[in-house]
C-alpha cells in the first residue's frame, strides 16, 4: 500500500514522515524546482516564507502549548527546529534555510519515502491520497479540488474580519440582540456608539496605517468584502448605513437606538468566539487593536486572529471534513495545511501530523486518536470540522477555542498556564508515533 502525499511544506512533510515512521510506502509528490510559486524562492522542502519565527515557545501561550503538543506525538517539524534555533527571546526561531534543509535530508533519506518532482493535477478517489499544497494552490490541481467538492470549491478570500474572545468583551457595554428580533437571541452581540464616540472611532479609522500588499496578494477587492476602512472614506455616514447601520436594534433596557452599533456574531459553537460583522480589513495589527478598542464594548478587546487582506485558498472544511482532516465523503482523501483551514507554520505542520497519524493508525488496522478538545490540537481539529461554523475563516491557535475552565481565574497568565496544564495532563499524551 502507498500513500500519495501532495506538496512537499510543512503540513505535507509531517503527513509524510509520520506515514513512513509506521512503515507505510509514501510518494510525496513536490513541484519545486519543475515550478514554483511566486512566494517561493527555495528548492528544499518546508521552506518558511514569511519569517523564520514559530512563536512562542512559552507553555502558558497557545503557540508554546501546539508545539509542546504536537513534539509529544513525535512532531518531525518541531524537533527539527529545536536542532536549527536562533536567539528569539521567548520565541523560537530558525535557520531559514538549515531548517529546511535538515527537513528535506531527512525526508529524502527515508526508506519508505519517494519522491517525486512533478506538478500533481489529478485527484485520484480510489487512492489513499494527503492534498497539503498550501494558499496558493491553482492549476490543475485547484480545478480537480473543485470537481471534486462540487458546489463547496475553494475560497478566495480578499479580505477578513478579526475574530475575538467573548470574555474580552465588556458586556455592561454590549448586549444579545438580533435585528428585529429575528434568530437567535443569542447569535449577536451588539456593541452601541453615541454619535460623540463614532465620531472618534471614524477619524481613527480613516487615518490609520494599512499593511502593504506583497504583488501576489494584491486582489480585485469585491464589493461584498471592501475593507472597512476603504468603505468609511466614502463618507461619514457610510459605514451607518452598511455594517454599523442601527436600524430595527433597540437596547434592552433603554429602548433606545444607539447612532451607530457594530455587530459581533458567534464564530463556534461553544460561544467563545465572535467575529466582527463587516469589519473586513487590510489594517496593521496594531492599528486594529488601537482603532477597535475605541468601539466602548471593546476597549479590552482580546483579537485572538487579525484581519488580513491578502490570497488565501482553503475549503470550506466544516461541511467537508472530519475531525481528522479526512473528507466525509471519501475517507481516501485527506486536506491539510492552509487549505484545510488552519493558519499557521506551526498549526499546518499540525494538520499534517494529525493526518498522518490518522491514516497510518487506520492502516495498521488500528483504533483512530481523537484528541480531546480541552488539548490545543484536538480545539484546531474541532474548529475546522464543526457544522455548527455558519462563516468558516481559517484559524490558528488560541486559548480562545478552548473549552472554559470550570473554575474562573480572573488573572490571564495564570487561566492560561492552566489551561495549559489541563491540556497536557491528557493521557492521550502517552500515545507516540
Amino acid at each position: 500500500m502507498t500513500v500519495n502525499v501532495v506538496g512537499a511544506g510543512l503540513a505535507g512533510v509531517e503527513a509524510a514522515w509520520t506515514l513512513a515512521q509506521n512503515k507505510i510506502q509514501v510518494r510525496l509528490y513536490e513541484q519545486k524546482p519543475v515550478k514554483r510559486s511566486a512566494a517561493h524562492t527555495l528548492d528544499t522542502f518546508a521552506e518558511l516564507v514569511c519569517s523564520n519565527s514559530l512563536k512562542s515557545y512559552r507553555l502558558d501561550s497557545a503557540s508554546g502549548l501546539l508545539k509542546e503538543e504536537m513534539s509529544r506525538l513525535g512532531s518531525l517539524c518541531v524537533n527539527t527546529a529545536k536542532k536549527c534555533s536562533v536567539p528569539a527571546g521567548g520565541a523560537l526561531a530558525v535557520d531559514r534555510v538549515i531548517f529546511s534543509e535538515l527537513i528535506t535530508d531527512t525526508i529524502r533519506n527515508h526508506p519508505n519515502i519517494e519522491v517525486v518532482n512533478q506538478e500533481f493535477i489529478q485527484i485520484p478517489e480510489d487512492e489513499y491520497t494527503i492534498i497539503a499544497t498550501g494558499p496558493l494552490t491553482d492549476g490543475g490541481l485547484a480545478q480537480s479540488i473543485t470537481e471534486l467538492l462540487g458546489s463547496e470549491t475553494l475560497s478566495f478570500y480578499d479580505a477578513a474580519a478579526p475574530i475575538l474572545t467573548f470574555q474580552s468583551v465588556d458586556m455592561e457595554s454590549a448586549f444579545f440582540a438580533s435585528r428585529y428580533n429575528k434568530g437567535e437571541d443569542d447569535a449577536y452581540i451588539n456593541c452601541p456608539m453615541d454619535e460623540t464616540e463614532y465620531s472618534v472611532f471614524y477619524d481613527a479609522l480613516i487615518s490609520a496605517e494599512t499593511a502593504q500588499l506583497h504583488s501576489v496578494d494584491k486582489p480585485n477587492v469585491y464589493e461584498g468584502c471592501m475593507p472597512v476602512e476603504i468603505l468609511a472614506k466614502r463618507g461619514k455616514d457610510t459605514l451607518r448605513f452598511g455594517p454599523l447601520k442601527p436600524v430595527g436594534i433597540y437596547h434592552p433596557v433603554t429602548n433606545k437606538r444607539a447612532h451607530a452599533i457594530v455587530q459581533l456574531r458567534r464564530e463556534n459553537s461553544e460561544g467563545t468566539l465572535y467575529n466582527m460583522v463587516g469589519f473586513q480589513t487590510n489594517l496593521k495589527f496594531g492599528e486594529q487593536q488601537r482603532v477597535f478598542s475605541l468601539i466602548p464594548a471593546l476597549k479590552n478587546m482580546e483579537i485572538i486572529r487579525y484581519g488580513v487582506m491578502h490570497r488565501n485558498s482553503f475549503i470550506n472544511s466544516p461541511g467537508l471534513l472530519n475531525a481528522d482532516f479526512s473528507l466525509r465523503s471519501n475517507q481516501n482523501i485527506y486536506f491539510s495545511g492552509q487549505l484545510s483551514g488552519v493558519e499557521g507554520y506551526m498549526e499546518s505542520a499540525m494538520s499534517g501530523l494529525i493526518s498522518g497519524i490518522s491514516l497510518a493508525r487506520r492502516l495498521n488496522g488500528e483504533q483512530p486518536l481523537v484528541l480531546p478538545k480541552t488539548t490545543m490540537c484536538g480545539a484546531l481539529c474541532h474548529y475546522i470540522s464543526d457544522e455548527s461554523v455558519k462563516t468558516f475563516q481559517p484559524m490558528g491557535a488560541n486559548f480562545g477555542i478552548l473549552p472554559p475552565l470550570e473554575q474562573k481565574i480572573r488573572d490571564k497568565r495564570e487561566r492560561y498556564a492552566a489551561l495549559a496544564q489541563r491540556s497536557l495532563d491528557n493521557e492521550v499524551y502517552e500515545f507516540v508515533v
